[in-house]
């Protein structure tokens, strides 16, 4: 079993995870916060139901860093819907973007999302979205970082814990064990309201040139992104030294 030190508060990774399998999501928020105090952070993309982790998180912690990547390609309508709950739930929102401007990547190295390789957009994803997170969590200090996963959401969530190490950062999911009757029930009794697009009939919506509504067709939910081609794009996924040399679809 192994045995972690953070800050002055020791605790056993392997038992907190047994714990917190029946655990209700609050409970492993307020844990969070009673051990990582101000190293805690958390991350939205606003997302179709990004209100759901907002509310439940700014409950319990008012004033935690929310760090939002940008990548410059959002739809207006994600643009819109982020200044409405940004200011509803009065979020201290951290706005991170990559250094190289949409026209200046296209310009050195094309449409990267139109490509419809892999190696494209892992490129793509790199410059838009993990060099600006990785930023954005070693200038606030991030010690541990709260994100709204889910296990039904992609091959490799179905894997993950509910605490955990990404590299030397410790990532909290609270719920991960939920599902879309869970998140819509939740919404209802708090009155919160979901991403526009979902109206649309998307269940997942990234950037506008990367997302599309649902179909009959379609085996996941996370195939309506990226083509289909990949599931996941980096942000979630461990960060390794190999990483900084290559984009393989291992890791990205």
């Amino acid at each position: 079993m192994t045995s972690l030190t953070v800050g002055h508060i020791n605790f056993n990774l392997e038992q907190v995870n047994q714990q917190f399998q029946q655990a209700e999501a609050n409970q492993i928020v307020k844990w969070a916060t009673a051990t990582f105090g101000q190293g805690l952070a958390m991350s939205t993309s606003f997302g179709i139901h990004s209100a759901v982790m907002l509310h439940m998180v700014t409950v319990v912690v008012p004033d935690i860093p929310v760090i939002w990547v940008d990548t410059g390609y959002l739809p207006s309508k994600t643009y819109i819907f982020a200044e409405e709950l940004t200011q509803r739930l009065n979020l201290n929102l951290k706005v991170y973007q990559s250094p190289i401007s949409p026209a200046r990547m296209e310009a050195l190295y094309g449409r990267l999302w139109s490509q419809e390789d892999v190696e494209s957009l892992n490129r793509y994803d790199q410059i838009r979205k993990v060099e600006p997170m990785q930023r954005a969590l070693k200038e606030l200090n991030v010690t541990a970082w709260i994100a709204g996963l889910r296990s039904d959401q992609t091959d490799h969530r179905k894997t993950l814990n509910p605490v955990s190490l990404q590299g030397s950062i410790y990532k909290i999911l609270p719920i991960l064990n939920w599902n879309s009757r869970t998140i819509y029930e939740y919404l209802v009794a708090h009155d919160l309201p979901y991403h526009p697009f979902f109206d649309e009939g998307y269940v997942t919506v990234g950037d506008w040139h990367s997302s599309r509504p649902l179909t009959a067709l379609d085996d996941n939910e996370r195939d309506t992104r990226f083509n289909g081609l990949k599931q996941e794009c980096g942000l979630h996924l461990p960060q390794t030294l190999a990483e900084s040399e290559s984009l393989d679809s291992s890791l990205l």
